[in-house]
């Protein structure tokens, strides 16, 4: 069908209407970094803290859609592109449900983070980089990926044979190396709080 055929209903409910009823406004709180930086650990820890709260909130985490909606994508560069635009229509489609969405995608070029602020909306993303250093990444290797990526059989792995653009302005940079999961997510739940006019 040709998109020009298509046209985009919307229903009674607006997103004010549901910001009103939760209590909160919404946004996507987007963690990149290389792989066994620690995104999704900080993600998941996040979430307890911000659903405990009564906060409207969800986790996206990469292998949890690499194994379903985008199961069909491979690992070069314009399907990792594919891979980070449907993850994006995905977070603003939950976002208008009235959610806050955490993110957690290695998203390792400069072009395609711009992408996925542009599809959610500057005014609801917060960008947060793990930059976590890869000697202690591959150290980690809590997939065992550094090791099969050196022994050539990961082809195309970010950090080892394709490259990680090191974000220019992300809203925050933390580091896993020192500094404790609870302290950075304790950083992390402010500025989330703030970012959805949360009052407890």
């Amino acid at each position: 069908m040709n998109a020009h055929n298509l046209t985009k209903h919307d229903g009674q409910i607006t997103p004010f209407d549901r910001s009103t009823r939760n209590g909160h406004d919404t946004c996507v709180v987007w963690f990149t970094g290389l792989s066994g930086s620690g995104k999704s650990t900080l993600a998941f820890a996040l979430e307890e803290k911000l659903f405990s709260k009564g906060i409207q909130v969800f986790t996206l985490d990469g292998d949890g859609i690499r194994l379903g909606l985008n199961k069909n994508l491979g690992f070069d560069q314009n399907d990792r592109s594919e891979n980070l635009r449907r993850i994006a229509e995905v977070t603003k489609l939950m976002n208008q449900a009235g959610l806050v969405v955490l993110a957690a995608f290695i998203s390792p070029f400069d072009a395609d983070r711009m992408m996925i602020k542009h599809i959610v909306g500057s005014d609801k993303f917060v960008e947060v980089f793990v930059s976590t250093p890869l000697e202690i990444c591959a150290e980690r290797d809590p997939k065992g990926l550094y090791k099969k990526a050196v022994e050539g059989t990961i082809p195309e792995f970010t950090g080892v044979s394709s490259p990680y653009e090191t974000p220019l302005k992300p809203d925050i940079s933390v580091d896993t190396t020192n500094t404790s999961t609870d302290e950075i997510v304790k950083t992390l739940e402010g500025i989330v709080l703030k970012k959805i006019n949360w009052n407890d």
